[in-house]
């Protein structure tokens, strides 16, 4: 253990909030009763629910939950997932495979907007279809008037995000779900960052733009619990309308001399430990823990952003719809002023087109707020012209890219 925690020495600090990526620390309690749940079914495989009904249970339980967040009913079904990225392929893999079957699509076609995740690219490349990109407007925002022109006879899903991951902005959900609807077109909604998330905020009374299985149209959604569900990594859950869309999704296979193998999911093992973390943080915090933390999570985003915006050289991009939004900047390299805030131990994402520092708010950040806004207004004032360091996001495949390259 010495030598573990050794390799974590130049680690980002997330148990003092200087992290605006990746965790979305809720606190030691939260944190406390997610090792206990973990360290409780830690050897455990979700890989056949004969032998650990316990986790069979407790999926059940967790999709449930989420069903009835987002408003789903006895017609809507669905299954956990590993993450963002599985929930999304799995959506893709489902929409592809019904167009296949009710239209004898062989080679489909999917409409995102241009913020939507990459994990919709990543899904389009392996599953071997064309993938599109809807045009942002000067507002930065999705417009439904650019969809109907690039629907084509082979499209086999249209997606929109609530909210999208640059700017914190919920898509037209209702003006594209009515055009696929029309179409006859399965729409996503990927919620994987707001699905936790912003049916709280409506309940505390703001204002959200309609998203869920309210709207008419929306086939199937994704929604992560390791971001504002406050699991540990490696819980998601995707959602069907009609749940017998879930026939498209699940893999079975018995020409071998084990039995018949299944999955509901993209995954053959699966760990027990986010399933009973999971579980175990949902029950813990209930209607009652995620109303409190989303009040404070967007109080401290209230004070973050009313900070930016009184500062005269910076701006945040669009208008954010939560608690994830992007700073710019017309007159300083903001990547460069990241560099600073990234020698005062601040960890976030940066984007480019345009170029920005995203910051996804957690309830710990309202302890940070004014050290933040201070080292900010710093880092104004003393960085260099221009930043060396490019926008990134996800793994360092740089080596592979090259080799790749060479080759």
């Amino acid at each position: 253990m010495e030598s573990l925690r050794s390799l974590q020495v130049h680690d980002a600090d997330y148990h003092n909030a200087r992290t605006w990526a990746y965790i979305y620390n809720a606190g030691p309690e939260v944190d406390e009763v997610l090792q206990a749940a973990a360290g409780h079914v830690l050897l455990e495989n979700a890989l056949n629910p004969f032998v650990f009904p316990s986790l069979r249970e407790m999926q059940r339980d967790i999709v449930a939950i989420v069903n009835d967040l987002l408003h789903g009913d006895e017609g809507t079904g669905g299954t956990t997932t590993s993450g963002g990225t599985e929930s999304i392929f799995m959506g893709v893999k489902t929409a592809r495979d019904r167009m296949r079957a009710e239209k004898g699509i062989e080679k489909g076609r999917v409409i995102v907007p241009r913020t939507a995740h990459p994990a919709f690219a990543k899904s389009a490349h392996y599953l071997d279809l064309e993938w599109v990109q809807m045009p942002l407007g000067d507002d930065l925002r999705t417009h439904a008037g650019a969809l109907e022109g690039m629907i084509t006879d082979d499209t086999v899903l249209i997606v929109g995000s609530a909210p999208n991951f640059p700017y914190g902005m919920i898509d037209p959900i209702p003006e594209m779900a009515r055009i696929a609807m029309e179409r006859g077109i399965p729409f996503h909604v990927d919620a994987c960052l707001g699905g936790l998330m912003l049916p709280f905020l409506e309940r505390l009374g703001y204002e959200i733009p309609p998203w869920d299985f309210r709207v008419p149209g929306v086939t199937s959604i994704s929604a992560d619990l390791h971001k504002y569900g406050y699991a540990i990594k490696g819980a998601s859950v995707i959602l069907h309308r009609p749940k017998t869309n879930l026939q498209y999704q699940v893999f079975q296979f018995d020409n071998w001399p084990g039995g018949l193998y299944g999955t509901q999911a993209f995954l053959g093992t699966k760990p027990a430990a986010p399933i009973g973390a999971c579980w175990a943080v949902l029950h813990y915090l209930g209607e009652e823990g995620y109303l409190r933390l989303a009040r404070e999570t967007m109080e401290a985003t209230e004070r973050l952003i009313e900070g930016v915006r009184a500062m005269d050289s910076v701006h945040v991009w669009g208008q954010p719809d939560m608690c994830v939004f992007a700073i710019g900047s017309y007159d300083h390299d903001i990547l460069a002023v990241g560099d600073i805030l990234n020698e005062r131990g601040w960890h976030f994402d940066r984007q480019e087109g345009p170029p920005a520092l995203h910051l996804m708010v957690s309830p710990r950040h309202r302890l940070v707020v004014d050290e933040f806004l201070t080292d900010l207004r710093y880092a104004l004032n003393h960085h260099a012209a221009a930043s060396t360091k490019a926008a990134t996001y996800g793994d360092d495949v740089s080596a592979e890219v090259s080799a790749k390259q060479e080759s």
